[in-house]
């Protein structure tokens, strides 16, 4: 079963930029890894940029969140955020059609 991931980032005063590219300098080590479906980030309305992720098992997940794409992500992050990124791990519920209903 897939497993869909939000990775809520705070922008330091002043640093949103900065964060999105490194986010984006980050991203295609993490396009590479096995059972990437998405990696993609989102300005959203509350200021925060959020990633959105899906995963083709908690498997997968689990190996990216010990790798190395990871540990160079967080390196570059951590100096560009007010605060702890909050990220939610989650496993759909299937609901309406297979296209409209499942991320």
């Amino acid at each position: 079963m897939t497993v869909v991931v939000t990775a809520v980032f705070h922008p330091a005063e002043g640093q949103r930029e900065q964060l999105v590219e490194a986010l984006r300098s980050t991203m295609p080590a993490v396009h590479e890894e096995d059972g990437c479906l998405l990696y993609a980030i989102h300005d959203a309305s509350d200021g925060t940029i959020t990633m959105i992720e899906k995963w083709t098992s908690a498997q997968h997940l689990d190996a990216h969140a010990r790798g190395t794409a990871v540990a160079a992500l967080q390196a570059v992050v951590d100096p560009l955020v007010a605060r702890p990124t909050v990220v939610t791990t989650m496993t759909p519920l299937k609901a309406g059609t297979p296209e409209q209903g499942l991320l």
